[in-house]
């Protein structure tokens, strides 16, 4: 969840400061040395700051649908001055167009199950016409796996979602992975990250 911070409209999420190193271990990885990341559903802004800055060979390129969380970016790139971190577009996941044209990698961290499944279907699909062969699609959150105990903490929280939002929810990796697939990407990775999160990486076919 988001939150007001004291520097006007720079928003804070706690658990950026918990999760970037561990992100940014498996994007150092994955992703390409060089071109441009696109970060869907980029949130506060902390993220694209923290990576932009530790991976100075990419241009990371933010985007959001909420105007505060657009605001919240901007202030965060502002501050931060980073000559690869561009300005924020507002960009809604579930749109059959998106103001972008390509990129070289898609992340998005915290949203599929923070939105309604529309915006999962949106994410594969922009990324099945934006991304070249062999590029990387991250996802960063909590799923739930078939034949896998789902742990207390997420089943709590997934019920917390639920109440919210009955569109909203914890997915499961392999319905994750049908969506994938029917846009043309597969399967490269999944990687057990802390605080039962997952790194889910798909890639562009035709490597």
């Amino acid at each position: 969840m988001l939150s007001w911070s004291t520097e006007g409209d720079a928003l804070t999420a706690p658990a950026v400061a918990r999760n970037r190193e561990a992100i940014l271990a498996v994007l150092r990885r994955v992703l390409p040395s060089g071109g441009t990341v696109l970060e869907v559903a980029a949130g506060s802004g902390e993220h694209a700051v923290y990576f932009a800055r530790a991976l100075p060979e990419s241009t990371w390129q933010p985007s959001d649908p909420e105007p505060v969380a657009l605001r919240s970016i901007a202030a965060h790139a502002r501050a931060a001055g980073l000559p690869n971190l561009r300005d924020p577009i507002a960009l809604d996941a579930a749109a059959a167009e998106w103001p972008v044209v390509q990129a070289a990698a898609i992340v998005c961290i915290n949203m599929v199950h923070i939105a309604p499944w529309s915006a999962a279907e949106g994410l594969f699909a922009g990324a099945g016409r934006l991304l070249p062969a062999g590029a990387p699609l991250v996802l960063y959150g909590p799923f739930r796996e078939e034949g896998v105990p789902t742990a207390p903490s997420n089943e709590a929280f997934d019920a917390d979602l639920r109440a919210r939002d009955p569109r909203w929810g914890l997915r499961t990796v392999e319905a994750v992975g049908r969506l994938a697939a029917s846009r043309g990407l597969t399967f490269g990775e999944r990687v057990a990250m802390p605080a039962n999160n997952l790194i889910l990486v798909y890639r562009k076919a035709g490597a």
